[in-house]
């Protein structure tokens, strides 16, 4: 099963911020800058944990994993915006890099 997560990070080094966000892209879909949407299932969940903290910098960095329920049912429903909607056709996709 598949979980829906909001990963948000704040990152104080340009050059981290960088590879954070493009590690980040191989996981999840940008909703705002530093703010990722992400389905994931238990061990893609680890790989992206580990593949994160080989780039941040643990005393400097921060990064938030919100859990907010499954993909394919609370989950879907749980983000609200006010302003600019999401992208009409919810994103779907899962890409792993590994």
């Amino acid at each position: 099963m598949r979980i829906r997560y909001i990963v948000t990070y704040d990152i104080s080094d340009p050059k981290r911020l960088r590879r954070i966000f493009r590690t980040m892209k191989g996981y999840g879909d940008p909703l705002q800058y530093s703010v990722f949407q992400c389905d994931l299932s238990a061990s893609e969940r680890v790989l992206m944990i580990d593949a994160l903290s080989d780039i941040i910098n643990q005393r400097e960095d921060q990064v938030m994993l919100i859990n907010i329920g499954p993909a394919e049912n609370r989950g879907r429903q749980s983000i609200e915006t006010l302003g600019r909607a999401l992208p009409e056709g919810e994103i779907d996709r899962i890409a792993v890099i590994v």
